[in-house]
């Protein structure tokens, strides 16, 4: 069956990659990540996009690790991120990622060599002919420098480039406005924690997040919560994870997570080059997260 933005709804998990103590990948604990998140609720995983260290893998370990991610989620689909800064790469990695048995996949803006608006709406137009699968798009103008505007993404929904977005961006403005003009053709899903019960209680059809590794259960509830328009209460449960988000994304994503997944019970290992473990100032500050998260008994 081909993923459609109806299909889309719910949280998405961004899918950190295991290591083993050699840096190889450890497909073993990555399949048990998997079957929690479903068993927890999830709708579906996004491996290998900034959470899951894209940059530091090479394209067999990618599709490798999207393989093992379709084996242990079941019938949940599996939407793998495309962090490639060139097209040639990026229609490489979505036809690796569809014999891997990818539902579809969330592709990134070009942002090395940034096009126009109407560049970007012909890369997306251009790359979702080659690829069988359907696309979503990933925003995220902080790691990129690349905002696609309100206006372009509707054409890109109208004209069947894209079944959905990951909004990554603290720009409400620039939210209600693709909200307005695209929410009824697309999918849109927020990859912002402090921002996903607002997102949703706004029409987003859930989110991709990063720290459902840890918490899944509770990130389905607030998801729950806010969809039946009741934010004031979603965002109070929200609050529980305050502490643990702001000590996870302290320094680059997914370092601060893997750290805080050990001190969670779920050992995943270090991070690749170029990224490093955190420092011990962050490290402090999740162990205190931590202990905070426990005491309030978030899920």
């Amino acid at each position: 069956m081909t993923l459609s933005k109806n299909d889309i709804n719910g949280l998405y998990t961004a899918i950190v990659t295991p290591f083993n103590a050699d840096k190889t990948v450890d497909h073993k604990a990555l399949a048990n990540l998997v079957t929690r998140q479903i068993s927890a609720g999830a709708a579906g995983v996004v491996p290998i996009g900034g959470t899951g260290e894209y940059p530091a893998l090479s394209q067999q370990e990618r599709k490798d690790i999207v393989k093992t991610c379709v084996d242990a989620a079941g019938n949940a689909p599996v939407i793998p991120g495309v962090l490639a800064t060139g097209f040639p790469d990026a229609v490489e990695a979505g036809k690796d990622f569809e014999d891997a048995g990818a539902k579809g996949v969330m592709t990134v803006t070009p942002y090395y060599a940034a096009g126009t608006q109407d560049g970007m709406r012909e890369y997306f137009s251009n790359y979702r002919n080659e690829v069988g699968v359907p696309v979503l798009l990933y925003e995220i103008p902080r790691r990129t420098g690349v905002s696609t505007h309100a206006e372009t993404i509707q054409a890109m929904a109208e004209d069947g480039s894209i079944i959905g977005m990951k909004c990554s961006n603290y720009d409400m403005p620039a939210f209600i406005k693709t909200m307005k003009l695209a929410g009824d053709k697309m999918a849109i899903l927020s990859g912002e924690e402090p921002l996903f019960a607002t997102h949703v209680a706004m029409g987003a059809k859930g989110g991709v997040l990063a720290s459902a590794n840890v918490y899944p259960e509770i990130w389905v509830e607030i998801f729950k919560i806010a969809s039946e328009g009741k934010l004031k209460e979603a965002l109070k449960l929200q609050t529980k994870l305050d502490d643990a988000i702001d000590a996870i994304f302290r320094e680059t994503n997914p370092g601060p997570l893997k750290k805080y997944m050990e001190l969670a019970g779920q050992p995943v290992g270090d991070v690749r080059l170029p990224l490093e473990g955190p420092s011990e100032q962050t490290i402090s500050a999740l162990k205190i997260a931590f202990e905070a998260a426990s005491l309030a008994k978030v899920a």
